[in-house]
């Protein structure tokens, strides 16, 4: 059976493109983008991979 460890991390308005690249050489798959705290100026990303045993 898989299991999965999550992530969750702010992001750039700016720069989204190369953090979320970034993450995505460590494994990471985006889920989801919601707002942050300050609506979308701060949005939140929600990633997951595969856990490793």
């Amino acid at each position: 059976m898989k299991t999965w460890e999550y992530l969750t991390a702010p992001l750039l308005s700016h720069n989204t493109k190369a953090i979320l690249d970034n993450f995505g050489l460590d494994g990471w798959e985006l889920v989801t983008v919601i707002p942050g705290p300050n609506g979308w100026e701060n949005p939140v990303a929600y990633m997951k991979r595969e856990k490793q045993a």
